[in-house]
Order: C-alpha cells, then sequence, then structure tokens
C-alpha cells in the first residue's frame, strides 16, 4: 500500500513537472512577445513527450541498477554514463522528430547533426534538472527516515533502559524489606506480622507503579510512608520520621520508587550505621520555578558508604533518561551529621480532574 501510494505520488510530479515546464514556456513566450509561430506549440509538445519518457526510463534505470543513496557514493560513475546516454538519445530523438515532422523554420533549414548539438545545448539542462530534484527528494527522505529511525531507537533504549533499572529497585528493596522482617520472626512475632502487612502494601503500590515511567508525588509519599512504617518496626526510637511538604506539589510527577529508593538508602547508609539512631526528614517544595525534593538524614559520607552504588547511580540515570537536562541530583554531606539529597525536577502543568 505504501510503494502504491508512492507510485502515484510519482507520476503526479513526474506529469507535473513536465506540464509546468510546458505553461512557463508557453508564459514566457507571451511575457516576451516571442513570435509564436505554427510550429511553437507542436514542438514545446514534442519535448515534452520525450521528457516524460526518457525521464522515466532514467527513474527506471537509476532504481533497477541500485543508484539510490546511499549506495550512489560507490556507483556515481555508472550514474555517469547513464545520464550521459539518456542525454544523447533524448536529444537525438528530439533532433529525429523535428526532422520527420519538419518542426522546423525552412528557410533557415539546417542538418540534423548540427540541430542534434544545438539541442544538445539548450534541452540538457531539462534532464539535469530534472534528475537533481529526484536526487534531491531522496536524499531527504533518506534524511527522514534514518531520523525517525534513530528517534525510535533512542525511544527504544530509553524504555529498554528504564525497564531494567526497574527491575533492578523492586527486588533491591525487597530483599532488604525481608531482611527486617527475618529480625522480627523469633524476637517478635506479633510485630513481624503486621510488618508483613506494611510490606505487602508496598509491594502492591510498587508493582502498579512497573508500568508507568512517572507517578503524582503523592502516591509516590504514600509508598515512603509505608516503608518508613515497615522500617520503625525494626529501628524503633531509634529512628524519627519528619516530612516538610508543600500540598501544591503532591500532583506534580515523579519516577516511581525514585524517593523510596533514596530514602532507603538514608537508613541502610545513615540511621543504620548511629548508634542513637538519627532523623530522616523529607521536604518537597516549589523553587526557583522546579520542583525540589530533598531527603536529609542524620550520619555523613564517607567512601566505604558505597555513596556511587546502586540507589545513588539509578537515580541519576533514571533522571537523565526522563527528563534530559532539565532534572538534576545531588547528594551532599552538609556537616554536623547530616547528608542531603537533593533532587530537581521541572515543574509539570497538571490538568485538574473533572
Amino acid at each position: 500500500m505504501r510503494n502504491q501510494k508512492k507510485e502515484v505520488l510519482y507520476w503526479w510530479c513526474h506529469l507535473g513537472g513536465w506540464l509546468l515546464y510546458g505553461l512557463t514556456m508557453v508564459f514566457f513566450a507571451f511575457v516576451f512577445d516571442s513570435k509564436i509561430n505554427s510550429i511553437f506549440y507542436p514542438k514545446l509538445l514534442v519535448i515534452i513527450i520525450s521528457g516524460l519518457f526518457f525521464t522515466h526510463i532514467l527513474r527506471e534505470l537509476i532504481k533497477a541498477l541500485g543508484l539510490l543513496p546511499p549506495a550512489l557514493s560507490k556507483k556515481w560513475w555508472l550514474l555517469t554514463v547513464v545520464l550521459l546516454s539518456i542525454l544523447v538519445l533524448f536529444n537525438l530523438t528530439n533532433s529525429a522528430l523535428a526532422e520527420w515532422l519538419h518542426l522546423y523554420n525552412p528557410k533557415i533549414k539546417v542538418s540534423v547533426e548540427k540541430r542534434f548539438l544545438v539541442n544538445l545545448v539548450s534541452d540538457s539542462p531539462l534532464i539535469l534538472v530534472w534528475v537533481s530534484i529526484y536526487y534531491l527528494w531522496h536524499y531527504i527522505e533518506l534524511g527522514t527516515k534514518t531520523e525517525i529511525q534513530k528517534v525510535k531507537l533512542e525511544s527504544l533504549v530509553k524504555e529498554l533502559e528504564l525497564n531494567t533499572i526497574k527491575s533492578h529497585i523492586n527486588p533491591h528493596f525487597i530483599f532488604n524489606a525481608l531482611n527486617s522482617i527475618r529480625a522480627l520472626v523469633d524476637e517478635n512475632p506479633t510485630r513481624a506480622r503486621t510488618a508483613i502487612t506494611e510490606l505487602s502494601n508496598i509491594l502492591r503500590s510498587s508493582m502498579q507503579s512497573e508500568k508507568l515511567t512517572t507517578v503524582p508525588f503523592e502516591r509516590e509519599l504514600n509508598i515512603v510512608k509505608d516503608y518508613l512504617a515497615l522500617e520503625h518496626i525494626r529501628f524503633e526510637d531509634r529512628l524519627k520520621v519528619e516530612y516538610d511538604i508543600d500540598e501544591d506539589t503532591l500532583d506534580q510527577p515523579v519516577p516511581p520508587m525514585m524517593v523510596q529508593t533514596l530514602v532507603e538508602n538514608a537508613i541502610k547508609h545513615g540511621i543504620g550505621k548511629q548508634k542513637n539512631g538519627g532523623v530522616v526528614k523529607i521536604i518537597s517544595v516549589y523553587r526557583d520555578n522546579h520542583h525540589e525534593l530533598i531527603i536529609q538524614n542524620t550520619g555523613s559520607l564517607d567512601s566505604s558508604d558505597n555513596a556511587e552504588g546502586f540507589g545513588i547511580s539509578s537515580t541519576r540515570n533514571r533522571l537523565k533518561l526522563l527528563f534530559g537536562t532539565k532534572a538534576h541530583f545531588n547528594i551532599i554531606d552538609k556537616g554536623n551529621n547530616l547528608v542531603e539529597a537533593t533532587i530537581i525536577l521541572p515543574v509539570q502543568e497538571v490538568q485538574a480532574s473533572a
């Protein structure tokens, strides 16, 4: 179907181009007050019909001999031979038809050979213009196809990379949560059962998020609260949680499980290493026309903390894939036993539900 449409388009352009040439010649003949004699229109018709025939033959030869881009770069000499042959045949045909149909002024009749040379100079540019337009069309089409394929490839790569990152995030979280539950099984079975319920809630939410590239921040925050409730059973009073949430940011889109991963990181490398525990604080505000998410935790950055481990690297990669240069991530040691991870996201217009 697509090839049939291209063929129809070719014929419309092919016929239209030569018809436009004929109308242009008639227009200039009137504009410049040329003397239009009895042979003007028949001679013009011969050139148009001959041009239609030979340029179509040229097109078929180009296709048959594989002279379309990008293969043309290796066969330019063959195109030159084909083009010169068509030019000779085109002008020989026009000269022979002019002789046969007497399309010349009998008072200044010249030989067929001389008429051929004159036609070779005057009419050859028509074929050269046609072949130039034909190749320009194909180079533009090739460039367009290449760009479309490039966009599709980039989109596929991004999708695969995001799915790979997600497939690592969920097992990474599950194993840590199960370790927390395992520590409670013998010590406090009642709390272990509560922990299993909390984990069930978190897994249900995370599985629903698996098909999405972004979710409303409010949904992500609920997952984080479930996770912290689970961890609070393990840490008890050693874990304190604070929230500073601008309610206007709750409907802003964020990558699913991203904040949860950073909070998990804060507990594992921060709170878990503090004898007296510490505080995890989650902040969500608008600042400088951006949505800013901040996770603060008691602790300090250290090379032994594997600061560029999976949680940090996955956050950087996901932001780059989803938002390019419009999003940023940074984690710093602010001193005074405080680590701060900051995600800066572009503000998105959110349509209000009816």
